[in-house]
């Protein structure tokens, strides 16, 4: 541990270089930016852009209980998210077919890259607000379906 003198000042944050869980985490601290988007759908979870620089795009994302994502993967984008509010759980599969859930509660987050392959939920009984930070932007994400036999199978291709 080291001591920071009293009344220093950290510098901002270049984003244009930051890792994206640094970006995640400094939009969801600046709530008075993105608040006022936010929105519930009770058919299926709600995303908008918050974001968007030539080195990064960022999402705001509500989920109200059982709503989820496919099994995916994000292309060729590395990413991160942050949960803000609520618990969302995250199932990894891994290349050898391995199942890995992570429970997260507001102000974990997740770092992701090409070829990681998840699906998150939210599982519990109260809404969830997440941000999700791609770079370069996000790509084409490939949807799976895993059986523990013939292991991963792709299922298509769409936008995430």
């Amino acid at each position: 541990m080291f001591a920071v003198p009293p009344n220093t000042l950290a510098a901002a944050a270049d984003l244009t270089i930051a890792h994206p869980v640094r970006i995640a985490r400094e939009l969801a601290a600046d709530r008075g930016s993105w608040t006022h988007l936010l929105r519930y759908d009770p058919d299926q979870r709600w995303f908008g852009l918050i974001a968007r620089t030539e080195h990064y795009e960022a999402w705001l994302l509500s989920w109200l209980p059982g709503q989820h994502t496919e099994l995916h993967d994000h292309g060729g984008a590395t990413g991160a998210f942050t949960i803000i509010s609520g618990n969302l759980t995250e199932r990894v599969v891994r290349g050898g077919g391995a199942e890995v859930l992570n429970s997260l509660t507001a102000g974990q987050s997740r770092v992701f890259g090409p070829d990681y392959v998840h699906q998150v939920s939210n599982t519990g009984p109260d809404p969830a607000v997440s941000i999700h930070v791609y770079r370069p932007v996000r790509t084409p994400m490939t949807t799976y379906v895993h059986d523990p036999i013939t292991g991963l199978r792709p299922t298509g291709t769409q936008l995430g």
